[in-house]
């Protein structure tokens, strides 16, 4: 890894918004997934939440995972597990839902910590979700179109979240919030993604990344990344 490399994802470690995210409620079209993650890294999310019924599971959560190597997918298997997760973590809940006690979502303190709550892309948010929220929220329209699209309305929303957090001076920080255990993670499988996919193939543990960018570890574990296997 470069000396400019690991500069790079040490300005994005820091910026990273660990108590900042969605959670897709049976979102279900790959495109859709991956245009969720993708706008989640580019405002600093670091994680974000699926439910998936469990014969789904696998293969969405595996296209999901694919489509953006610095977001992680934490999948569940029913809305109250996630949702019980969120507000363990402290997290407001808001649920994008056309109602009558829906508010703007640029009304909404997003310094707090706060999980978006998105619905399946035909059906919307289940009644099950719903009743979970703490708030919904609605994007206004003054178009015949009553919704967007929920890739768009996420971007949306994510973006007003970035806005307030960046006018309150939460992306300034020098040092990243997120546990030292999923920074070493994402400054090896960031700088190093060819070692990375080996380490995780002969299910060897992952070494450490020193404060210059360099891989430290013993000889047995250089050897067994260059080990062989035979057939």
């Amino acid at each position: 890894m470069t000396p400019e490399r690991y500069a790079r994802i040490c300005e994005m470690l820091a910026a990273r918004q660990p108590d900042l995210t969605v959670c897709m409620e049976q979102v279900h079209k790959p495109h859709n997934v991956s245009a969720v993650i993708r706008t989640a890294d580019a405002v600093g999310v670091n994680e974000v939440h699926a439910v998936w019924p469990t014969s789904k599971m696998r293969t969405q959560g595996s296209f999901a995972a694919g489509a953006n190597s610095w977001v992680q997918v934490k999948t569940h298997k029913t809305i109250q597990e996630a949702v019980a997760k969120m507000k363990a973590m402290g997290m407001q809940v808001l649920a994008t839902n056309l109602s009558e006690k829906a508010v703007d979502f640029r009304a909404i303190d997003y310094t707090r910590p706060t999980c978006i709550l998105l619905g399946q892309e035909k059906t919307g948010i289940t009644p099950e979700a719903l009743a979970l929220a703490d708030s919904d929220i609605i994007i206004p329209m003054v178009g015949m179109v009553q919704s967007l699209n929920v890739s768009v309305a996420s971007a949306l929303i994510l973006y007003e979240a970035q806005r307030q957090r960046q006018n309150a001076g939460m992306y300034s920080r020098t040092t990243s919030l997120l546990k030292e255990k999923e920074q070493q993670r994402l400054l090896f499988e960031g700088g190093y993604p060819v070692l990375a996919n080996v380490a995780q193939r002969k299910k060897l543990p992952r070494p450490l990344i020193d404060d210059t960018g360099n891989i430290v570890a013993d000889d047995e574990w250089w050897a067994a990344m260059q080990m062989t296997v035979s057939r």
